[in-house]
């Protein structure tokens, strides 16, 4: 198999010397040094959030205060990573608020190493106490401070307000049925 070698163009004067490139490089930075900055000083300016963000999974007390999760692990059940881990504990008898619910969640965590966002928590949580909010920037030095623990996960979440008012109506209907 023989090699054909190309036979190039000869460059020009103008190319010999670099002139066209330098020239096209000083339009480039002129252009830039001209135009408006675009650059966000993160993170005191942040980027608006697209509608339907999915972001850092946390629970929810209701208006009242009151824990909502009743650790019946659904979201534990359907997280794709397994990144929750719930360990259902006992609700005392004499908490009147909470009379109406079996048990609760004595530790509840969440691995933001493996969760991988998907919403799904939020979609099959039947007490609404799982949601996604708005945070994005999670940062931590070490794998144990990725890790969401119970009041970790209430301090993010916080109060949202209750559409429903369930744990009113059980309790409402708890008082009714024992006075009649």
């Amino acid at each position: 198999m023989a090699v054909i070698p190309l036979e190039r163009k000869p460059l020009s004067f103008a190319e010999r010397t670099y002139l066209p490139a330098i020239a096209s490089g000083l339009k480039t930075t002129l252009k830039h040094l001209f135009a408006p900055n675009i650059t966000m000083e993160y993170p005191e300016q942040r980027p608006a959030i697209p509608p339907g963000y999915r972001g850092v999974p946390t629970l929810v007390k209701d208006p009242h205060g009151r824990e909502k999760c009743v650790s019946c692990q659904l979201c534990e059940f359907v997280c794709p990573p397994k990144a929750i881990r719930i360990t259902p504990g006992e609700i005392p008898a004499d908490a009147p608020e909470r009379a109406h619910v079996e048990k609760g969640p004595q530790a509840f965590d969440i691995d933001m190493l493996r969760c991988i966002y998907c919403g799904l928590c939020q979609e099959v949580c039947p007490e609404e106490a799982i949601f996604l909010q708005n945070q994005y920037s999670m940062t931590g030095y070490t794998r144990e401070e990725m890790v969401n623990h119970k009041d970790r996960l209430y301090e993010l979440g916080g109060t949202l307000p209750d559409e429903h008012f369930k744990w009113d109506k059980k309790l409402d209907a708890e008082k009714h049925g024992n006075a009649h």
